[in-house]
């Protein structure tokens, strides 16, 4: 099989296009024909060392996330064969034309969604429920902050506040992507632009000083003081990233005073045994909503900025590190697409 790995630490130019030996499907897993394959922050880690695979994946491989069709089911799988089609997340190696799977982190691929719009969906919706509901405990009625909104992960958790039915949804982004958010029509009742200055007074106003109930974070460090000062009594900071830093100078009274949760949490060093129960929870409560009427709060869609060939996987990584992307941004695996360009949500199934 072809697959993308990287050759050492360093810039996208070690990402390369190599031939690889196909994987097996052991117990417990399947092997899946990799159509679609999305790109994530934690790839860009990975490429530049800061982020090592787990034990059980290839080292050299990235990926996420994918969506594709089951080609061989390995011993003790039940209720899955040949040629369904999936999607679902990865430890690693989902940069290639064949990836071995857990069956537990499978998901079947809504009808009418295209390989480009599944393979959007699995790791930043993942993260945005665990985040918002698991970890979170955003319940209906409450007030929610999502930092980076025009991201991923921050489209997809916007989106999934509405279905669970907060009264009001907050995002940070710059203005052009706030702007992309209003285009796009996803939930929103008030944007912060991120270059503005603190996003805590605006989100004191907006509340009547309340204050939020959940916050879902991805910036980290540079954050830590607004979003405090942003926490309502008993809210809860959910931290799922830290691309501006990693170390704060804590107030624990301003803690204490407010009965707040701060937790962290990653998906990608979890076990099997959780990713599955994630993934089962996700399927029952979250799935049906990328088939609902357009009008249904509940209804969800992946947001795809563009997909890039697999051989050009060094420029979708320049192209994500530029932070120019809104939504996802993908590598179509399958040879019979063609080209590059923005998802229209009419792309074949086949």
């Amino acid at each position: 099989m072809r697959a993308i790995r990287i050759r050492e630490p360093g810039g996208p130019d070690v990402l390369e296009l190599v031939e690889r030996d196909d994987p097996v499907a052991g117990a417990g897993a399947v092997v899946v024909r990799v159509r679609c394959a999305g790109i994530n922050r934690a790839d860009l880690l990975q490429r530049l060392g800061r982020y090592p695979a787990p034990r059980d994946v290839p080292a050299d491989i990235p990926g996420l996330e994918f969506a594709g069709e089951i080609e061989t089911v390995g011993a003790g799988v039940s209720g899955r064969s040949a040629g369904d089609r999936v999607m679902g997340i990865l430890g690693g190696g989902g940069y290639a034309e064949r990836a071995a799977v857990p069956a537990g982190q499978l998901l079947a691929v809504p009808p009418g969604l295209s390989w480009r719009e599944a393979g959007a969906i699995p790791e930043v919706f993942l993260t945005a429920a665990d985040a918002l509901v698991e970890r979170g405990g955003l319940r209906p009625g409450e007030r929610a902050v999502v930092h980076t909104a025009g991201g991923g992960v921050g489209t997809a958790a916007l989106q999934l506040a509405r279905a669970i039915g907060a009264a009001s949804i907050i995002g940070t982004a710059s203005a052009g992507k706030l702007e992309k958010i209003r285009e796009a029509g996803l939930p929103l009742d008030l944007g912060v632009d991120r270059h503005a200055g603190s996003f805590a007074d605006e989100v004191a106003r907006h509340t009547a000083g309340v204050g939020a109930d959940v916050i879902l974070d991805t910036v980290g460090a540079p954050y830590w003081e607004a979003n405090m000062a942003s926490l309502a009594t008993l809210g809860r900071l959910v931290i799922v990233g830290v691309l501006g830093g990693m170390r704060v100078q804590a107030d624990l009274r301003q803690l204490m005073g407010k009965r707040a949760t701060v937790v962290g949490t990653v998906l990608r060093a979890r076990s099997k045994a959780e990713k599955a129960q994630l993934t089962e929870m996700f399927a029952t409560r979250f799935l049906p909503g990328f088939t609902a009427p357009d009008e249904d709060s509940s209804r969800l869609r992946p947001v795809i900025d563009r997909a890039f060939p697999l051989a050009e996987a060094a420029e979708a990584h320049r192209y994500v590190e530029s932070n120019r992307s809104f939504g996802k941004v993908l590598l179509d695996i399958d040879a019979g697409f063609s080209g590059r360009g923005r998802a229209t949500g009419l792309d074949s199934q086949d």
